[in-house]
């Protein structure tokens, strides 16, 4: 059969000259602003922690792919959009891959290949994603220069659907799909948690272990910071809230309305009703009283929100243990955690942590970790060298865009490694800056085991 990729493309003509293409422009990548992800990595050292965390049983002599290079195309690959194990198929012989893997550039000897690639995903065991598992929380704690005075961790479970028969995948009501049930911790947009879970559970299943877990290690880091538990609805439950109170750490929760509730919150909501009537406007009134559901060990305090729409009343409620005004509460610390959904759907849709097609439970654990491994490697950049820049608040998506993906021809040399970057990409003084910003971080390797 023709071999078609080596045959001469033609295009349709410009005037008299005719365009013609082929495959042989020899060392390419389409990617090379990768390279700046590859000086976070270096100062973060967060593929070296992830790959200490991972034993690897094979023997030396036998092994041609270290598990660190394999490591670093799969979460490289990840942030650079290459969700499949497929497309390291054609990466692995890119130059740009073979240099963000720490190998070096070898013509004769291609990286891993995808059935490699899918061997060290399901080798990996539990222990081990719990150590991964850890190394997100010291990331996070090594991204402080200074003690922080507060962290508020926004606990929010979300839908990851499945199409296959993945094991431990079940069908949910509420989603009305088959799916898995991952809770996601963050804390001012930095992830700390991202574990996958059945879709048959309490969606606050293990939210007061990980809470606990979560606090033990920040108040060892910094014993005078203030903790704030934050979350919707879902997890809202007696047993957490009393943990909370036990040990000092703030909550602001959602809760299901119901018609003790409703009853409770009705001198607010009447008057909401009665001036949306006389005026035809918007009503928001909050107010506050104290409530335990039957199965509680005691009252806790009650945030109303008594808004009232043309649609009609949009009555929510909160539980906390925070101190002051009902509205600030609401409007200043409960509604900021929709930056955490925010956060959530980029790293589902922009970095594909829902690409859990494996069979193997534990096996989509490890996919869920290393795309949340490509999420800090991202988000340090966007953190630490976008600040100030066009670009401070982008989404993965348009980092991804702007910033790596750039054509370059690469020249291999015995003293150097070149990189032709595309003459006609719009920002280069950005991309300069950024690096030179890069190259002032200090190096602060995570600080694991």
């Amino acid at each position: 059969m023709t071999d078609c990729t080596t045959n001469q493309l033609v295009f349709s003509s410009l005037g008299r000259k005719k365009i013609q293409a082929d495959f042989k422009g020899g060392h390419l990548t389409s990617d090379a602003g990768a390279l700046l992800l590859r000086e976070v990595d270096k100062r973060l050292g967060l593929v070296d922690a992830i790959n200490n965390c991972i034993p690897d049983p094979r023997h030396p002599f036998y092994t041609v792919h270290s598990q660190r290079t394999m490591l670093a195309q799969r979460i490289l690959g990840i942030a650079l959009g290459y969700e499949d194990l497929n497309d390291h198929q054609s990466l692995r012989e890119d130059p740009l891959f073979q240099i963000l893997s720490e190998r070096g550039i070898k013509d004769d000897l291609p990286l891993a290949s995808p059935p490699t690639l899918c061997r060290l995903e399901n080798r990996v065991d539990r222990e081990a994603l719990a150590r991964i598992a850890e190394v997100l929380v010291e990331a996070f704690i090594s991204s402080h220069a200074t003690a922080p005075d507060e962290l508020i961790l926004d606990f929010d479970p979300t839908d990851d659907p499945v199409h296959g028969n993945q094991e431990k995948r079940f069908f949910h009501g509420y989603y009305d799909h088959y799916c898995f049930l991952p809770l996601y911790v963050f804390c001012d947009g930095q992830l700390l948690v991202a574990y996958l879970r059945p879709s048959n559970i309490d969606p606050a299943l293990h939210s007061r272990a990980i809470l606990k877990l979560l606090v033990e290690r920040f108040r060892r880091q910094w014993p005078n910071v203030k903790i704030v538990f934050r979350g919707d609805s879902g997890l809202c439950r007696w047993r957490l809230m009393r943990w909370c109170d036990k040990h000092n750490v703030g909550y602001i929760i959602g809760i299901i309305r119901n018609s003790v509730l409703e009853k409770l919150a009705h001198p607010w909501t009447d008057s909401s009703a009665k001036q949306f009537a006389q005026t035809g406007q918007k009503q928001r009134l909050f107010g506050e009283f104290r409530y335990a559901a039957a199965t509680w060990d005691k009252e806790r305090r009650i945030i109303v929100k008594a808004e009232h729409l043309e649609q009609g009343a949009n009555t929510r409620f909160l539980v906390t243990n925070l101190a002051g005004q009902p509205q600030q509460l609401y409007d200043e610390v409960y509604c900021l955690r929709g930056e955490a959904e925010n956060r959530i759907k980029e790293q589902q849709l922009g970095l594909f942590a829902d690409r859990t097609s494996c069979h193997d439970f534990v096996a989509n654990q490890f996919r869920v970790l290393l795309s949340a491994a490509a999420h800090v490697l991202v988000d340090t950049l966007r953190r630490e060298a976008l600040v100030g820049t066009e670009l401070a608040n982008a989404q993965v998506g348009t980092i991804r865009l702007k910033l790596l993906k750039i054509g370059a021809r690469v020249v291999s040399s015995v003293r150097r490694i070149v990189f032709h970057l595309a003459g006609g990409y719009p920002l280069k003084d950005l991309f300069a800056r950024i690096l030179g910003r890069l190259s002032e971080l200090s190096v602060k390797s995570i600080a694991f085991g």
